[in-house]
């Protein structure tokens, strides 16, 4: 049997928790230096997750920026960047988005079955498309990126997507970094939303790590005991050629 990736969730939120503004402009939360701890970490990643919503409101590349890192990820035999991940219930997606135009990588989006059709011919060739049953589960999502040879996957949001991975109990390793200031608007994106979450008062999450980032402040969380084996033995290391498998379905 496969062991589900790591999963490391990675948001950067006001400290009154929003992810963004209301209205446009996007609002910039991380800082130089949070920008590039998230760049290490996309680094050693197998693959980035986001949610539709995301690529629509932000149009992300994900892609590994510090030309180091690539080249370091070139040597392991990998592509220049991890592997981009998607989930969408809709199937509205703009194949010009970023997620799909940019990178060399594999881009998957996930899909309800009968939806699967209609996006494949949306995407064409830039994406391989999968159905997941009527309606998409992240259990089934993180089973079927397992079966694909993906050992670390790295989620980005957006709060959707966050709440589903949490409420879940999916995530190994929260990375919460926190911007100094205050956003003020119940309309704008929040962290999560209404769940039922494992970690309660009486079932606390374990802090692993805080760390100063210029103005920000990054907190770490171990949220399953997967956490301790892989800090101490592949925290730091990108992943390898063999991680991942590349026959596409």
């Amino acid at each position: 049997m496969i062991d589900n990736p790591y999963v490391t969730l990675s948001v950067a939120t006001s400290l009154d928790g929003y992810l963004d503004r209301a209205d446009p402009p996007r609002l910039n939360l991380s800082n130089d230096a949070d920008f590039d701890r998230v760049d290490q970490v996309r680094a050693r990643n197998d693959a980035i997750l986001v949610g539709a919503r995301t690529i629509r409101r932000d149009n992300p590349r994900l892609l590994v920026r510090g030309v180091g890192r690539q080249i370091q990820r070139e040597t392991a035999g990998l592509t220049r960047s991890p592997w981009k991940v998607t989930v969408t219930a809709s199937g509205d997606l703009d194949p010009q988005a970023a997620f799909f135009t940019t990178g060399d990588a594999t881009k998957l989006v996930y899909c309800p079955t009968p939806e699967a059709s209609r996006l494949r011919r949306r995407v064409g060739s830039s994406a391989v498309v999968v159905g997941l049953g009527k309606g998409v589960t992240m259990t089934d999502l993180v089973a079927d990126l397992g079966d694909r040879g993906v050992r670390q996957l790295m989620v980005e949001g957006g709060g959707t997507v966050s709440t589903q991975f949490l409420a879940e109990g999916l995530v190994d390793e929260l990375h919460l970094a926190v911007a100094p200031f205050f956003v003020g608007d119940q309309r704008a994106p929040r962290f999560v939303g209404d769940a039922k979450f494992p970690w309660t008062n009486s079932h606390r999450a374990t802090l692993a790590e805080v760390r100063q980032l210029g103005d920000m402040v990054l907190m770490r969380y171990a949220l399953s005991n997967r956490f301790l084996l892989h800090d101490v033995e592949s925290h730091q290391a990108l992943p390898t050629a063999e991680s991942l498998v590349m026959g596409m379905s």
